[in-house]
C-alpha cells in the first residue's frame, strides 16, 4: 500500500494531468472527476486553491467555462460542480455531500422547436467566504451567496443570497440572519 503523502501525491498529480492547477497541500480521496471540456474551441479551465479537501466521487465538469475554488474549502462527497457559465467557490467553504452547482440552463423554445438542441444560458455562479451548503442543496445558475451564509439541507437555490443569511426551502428563501454581532 501506497503511503498517504505519496498517495495524495499521485491523485494530486492526476487532477493535474486532467487539466487543473492544483495548490499545496490538498486531501483527495479516490474517484474524483475533472474534466476541462471544450466549448466553441476553448478548453475549459480548473483552479484549485491550497489546502483543499474534496471527497470520493465529486465531479468537477468545466464544459468549457471555469471553475475556481478556493483555499481550505472542504467539497462532500458525490457532489457535482458545472462551469459553464464560470463557477467562483470562496475560501473557508463548506459544501456538504451530494450537492449540485450549476452555471447554465437550458433555454426554453417555442413549442415547435426541441428543447435538448437549444443553446445553453451561461451565467456565473459565486459563493463567496466562509458559506456552508447543507446536504443535497441545489445552486442553480447565475446567483451569487454572499458571504457566511448558510443554505440549509435540501434547499433549491434559484436566487442571490446576501450576506450572513440563513436560507432553506424549495425555493429556497431567507428565514434567518446569523448574528452578526458574534462574528465580529
Amino acid at each position: 500500500m501506497l503511503p498517504s503523502k505519496l498517495l495524495q501525491k499521485v491523485r494530486k498529480f492526476k487532477l493535474q494531468f486532467s487539466g487543473a492547477t492544483v495548490g499545496e497541500n490538498p486531501i483527495l480521496s479516490a474517484a474524483i472527476v475533472a474534466r476541462r471540456g471544450i466549448y466553441m474551441g476553448k478548453a475549459g479551465v480548473l483552479t484549485l486553491a491550497d489546502n483543499l479537501m474534496i471527497r470520493e466521487g465529486v465531479i468537477l465538469d468545466a464544459w468549457g467555462g471555469s471553475i475556481a475554488i478556493s483555499s481550505n474549502t472542504f467539497i462532500g462527497p458525490y457532489t457535482i460542480i458545472y462551469g459553464h457559465g464560470g463557477v467562483e467557490i470562496g475560501s473557508d467553504c463548506l459544501i456538504s455531500e451530494h450537492c449540485s452547482i450549476h452555471s447554465a440552463n437550458h433555454a426554453l423554445p417555442a413549442p415547435d422547436r426541441c428543447i435538448r438542441w437549444e443553446d445553453d444560458i451561461r451565467k456565473k455562479t459565486v459563493i463567496h467566504d466562509d458559506v456552508w451548503i447543507g446536504a443535497g442543496a441545489k445552486i442553480l445558475a447565475g446567483v451569487t451567496i454572499g458571504k457566511g451564509s448558510v443554505i440549509g439541507a435540501g434547499a433549491v437555490v434559484t436566487k442571490d443570497v446576501e450576506p450572513y443569511s440563513i436560507c432553506t426551502g424549495v425555493p429556497a428563501r431567507k428565514t434567518g440572519m446569523r448574528d452578526i454581532a458574534l462574528i465580529k
